[in-house]
């Protein structure tokens, strides 16, 4: 399962526009609904600034 880290999320919905699932939504950070998440490592590899990890 892929986590956000918050203090590092910008929220700029990268990773929500790369999902295949629509796994995540972004409020003010991106969060992941781990019920869709698939691990596919589409979004760790789209976030611009790291924050999305397994």
């Amino acid at each position: 399962m892929v986590t956000v880290n918050g203090n590092e999320c910008v929220g700029c919905g990268a990773c929500a526009d790369v999902c295949p699932q629509g796994a995540i939504v972004v409020e003010d950070i991106a969060v992941i609904d781990a019920g869709k998440c698939v691990d596919c490592g589409a979004c760790i590899d789209e976030c611009p600034s790291s924050a999305i990890t397994e």
